[in-house]
């Protein structure tokens, strides 16, 4: 991990991009100009920016409904998210998608997905694709605690390391399913990558993903051997939601005072930080007004798009 100041910069304004763009979304959900379920990336800006950063553009990225901060992370238009979520036309989906269903095949971001640990078998098969081709790509896959207990992840692991896959799973662990802790979900409890190595035969560690200097550099070792074509390696990262599951959740489950431990080790407040110490107050202070700007250009976008006419009610359906 080589970075200087300007890449840590940029690296700062995508994940201040993602928190005010996911700030957005929550007042524009209040305002009742996004439907549906939204489900709010604030906390876990580290992990997305972190990891995603390390892939190369032939690489593809599949994840699970909490899908925003990924999609930005891999640069697809804000605009153009933002449109998808008011249900646009001019959304990455035609505003068929909405929140859970952002896709942009072509960043090879292949979607994210409504239900729990659905994208773990289609990352399987965009792995079995690349390693017939051989054509040496890495899938990325991101899923939730709640997904380790799902019939197709334990299918999913077995079948990566009987092949010798090249997936890179990560398991963005926030401790809750909903409104199920971890510990009361899983006989490793927090730890979930003690139950990945032994019985599956996948190299598998745990990280802390409020840092992204921590995140990166774990994603590139385990990029360097899925590429030298050693099979899948799982991640752990630690994390935490500083909103509800959704929107419509109080969280009223969450003990105060973990919730405040965990805000105190926000992973934007660290970096910049990290970045301040260097003298780059300034440089730190014109990024947070690009990324206002950024967001109210998407909400604009978003707002002056059209909704699909009715006619257009049957386009992309297999049979009608």
């Amino acid at each position: 991990m080589d970075l200087n100041n300007q890449d840590l910069l940029n690296i700062l304004r995508q994940m201040i991009v993602i928190r005010k763009f996911e700030q957005s979304t929550e007042r524009q959900y209040k305002r009742g100009n996004i439907a549906g379920f939204l489900h709010i990336y604030s906390g876990q800006e580290a992990i997305a920016v972190g990891a995603i950063g390390a892939l190369k553009e032939n690489d593809y990225i599949v994840t699970h409904y909490r899908d925003h901060g990924h999609a930005l992370a891999r640069g697809i238009d804000p605009n153009l998210i933002m449109a998808e979520l008011y249900g646009k036309v001019d959304g990455t989906n035609g505003g068929r998608g909405g929140s859970m269903h952002i896709m942009d095949s072509s960043k090879n971001f292949m979607g994210g997905y409504a239900i729990v640990a659905g994208q773990l078998p289609i990352a399987i098969g965009l792995a079995m694709a690349s390693k017939f081709k051989k054509k040496n790509d890495v899938i990325m896959c991101f899923f939730g605690d709640g997904a380790v207990n799902e019939g197709e992840f334990h299918e999913c692991m077995n079948l990566a390391s009987l092949w010798k896959l090249p997936v890179l799973f990560i398991l963005e662990n926030n401790l809750y399913g909903m409104g199920s802790s971890i510990y009361d979900t899983h006989a490793c409890g927090k730890d979930v990558y003690l139950s990945i190595e032994d019985p599956y035969k996948i190299p598998a560690a745990q990280v802390d993903g409020m840092d992204f200097f921590a995140i990166r550099e774990i994603v590139e070792q385990a990029i360097n051997k899925i590429r030298n074509g050693d099979g899948p390696f799982f991640i752990e990262a630690m994390t935490y939601r500083f909103r509800g599951h959704s929107i419509a959740d109080p969280s009223k489950y969450r003990d105060t005072q973990e919730v405040e431990s965990w805000v105190d080790k926000d992973p934007i407040i660290f970096l910049k930080k990290f970045l301040a110490d260097k003298d780059l107050d300034e440089e730190i202070s014109k990024i947070e007004n690009e990324a206002d700007e950024i967001v109210v250009k998407a909400e604009n976008f978003a707002e002056n798009s059209k909704f699909p006419s009715l006619d257009s009610r049957f386009d992309h359906v297999v049979n009608n």
